[in-house]
């Protein structure tokens, strides 16, 4: 699921995708550090919003578990170093095929019986699954997720004993009643 943290400075909502460190080298190349899994971020040409201004990237590789990035305008590693924990941003990429943390943010958790488990309240990285983090701390793994209609409830197949033991709730869920 790619990362991204939502930031706002300007009328179009903006997500947070990586961070500046340290120089590479005298020629204003900077090592980069992504928080999303979408390179295409760093590809020549891409525009990204910072502190600074807009920075246009005119070249990238990788390197280690970096990338080493040159910014238009920057050519020397006094400008390099000016920009050290630097925080990119860039508008959402529109990519219906994907689950964006930031949509998953805020939306209500129903569960294949129809009970309301909750609000979203962060995502929690974990290696076997991404982990939803509900308002009441409960942790439903992003693989269950069945559907995630744009804006409407996030709608999961979890297996028993997922919540607890929640007799009342799946009471409630086969009469059809809302909860007291």
């Amino acid at each position: 699921m790619p990362r991204s943290r939502s930031s706002s400075s300007t009328d179009v909502p903006l997500l947070e995708v990586g961070r500046i460190g340290r120089p590479h080298g005298v020629r204003g190349e900077v090592a980069v550090t992504l928080i999303t899994n979408r390179v295409e971020r760093l590809a020549p040409g891409s525009v990204l919003t910072s502190d600074h201004g807009e920075l246009v990237v005119r070249s990238s590789r990788p390197h280690k578990e970096r990338h080493l990035v040159v910014f238009e305008g920057v050519h020397d590693r006094e400008a390099a170093e000016n920009l050290t924990g630097t925080i990119l941003r860039a508008e959402a990429i529109d990519d219906p095929d994907e689950m964006w943390v930031h949509d998953l943010i805020g939306c209500v958790v129903i569960d294949q019986h129809g009970v309301d488990r909750g609000k979203v309240v962060g995502v929690v990285e974990n290696p076997a699954s991404d982990l939803l983090e509900l308002a009441d701390g409960a942790l439903v793994p992003a693989r269950f997720i069945v559907a995630t209609p744009p804006g409407g409830p996030i709608e999961v197949d979890a297996p028993d004993g997922l919540f607890g033991s929640d007799e009342a709730a799946d009471d409630e869920a086969a009469s059809g009643e809302d909860p007291p």
